[in-house]
């Protein structure tokens, strides 16, 4: 089986993480998995904001945590948050900012590093503190958060996958 297929059946979502940060070559790479997925037309209209300030981290953990209303992290610890964001001036923005989320999750399994999507980025970024991040990043008004993937070195081994289920293949001719 090729690598690429392989990682897409192997990759899992890590909810456990080792307190250390990825190494700068790793997050580089996933960074242009992430920036090298499809987009609509080609517009290229997502930016992906790579935090590693765990201050920062800790800030978008508690926006995301008093969405889902609760007060334990949303995050599972990871060192790394990667916010995508994409104009909502463009009609795919929410299916270009998704291909670029599992495109750095693929990457990511491909380098033996965690990851896991974490939704309620829309959310996040539609509240105050979330608005004043993108202000402070540079990001223009017309983007919203399409997803946030969590990364860092797995502390628990992967689970095993679940069966896949019958009959979701359709195949005419």
């Amino acid at each position: 089986m090729n690598d690429v297929i392989k990682n897409m059946i192997e990759r899992r979502s890590c909810r456990a993480y080792k307190p250390e940060m990825i190494k700068d070559e790793e997050l580089d790479l996933i960074l242009k998995a992430g920036e090298w997925a499809p987009s609509g037309m080609g517009k290229q209209a997502s930016v992906l904001v790579a935090v590693r300030d765990m201050d920062t981290v800790k800030k978008l953990s508690d926006i995301n945590a008093k969405i889902m209303g609760t007060d334990g992290d949303p995050f599972y610890g990871a060192p790394v948050v990667v916010v995508v964001l994409a104009d909502t001036n463009r009609p795919t923005y929410v299916e270009d900012g998704s291909l670029i989320l599992e495109n750095m999750m693929l990457a990511a399994t491909s380098l033996g590093i965690g990851s896991c999507w974490i939704h309620r980025a829309k959310e996040t970024f539609e509240s105050e503190e979330g608005r004043a991040l993108m202000k402070k990043w540079g990001v223009p008004e017309s983007y919203a958060g399409v997803g946030n993937v969590i990364l860092g070195y797995p502390a628990e081994p992967v689970k095993q996958d679940k069966p896949r289920k019958d009959g979701r293949i359709i195949k005419i001719g």
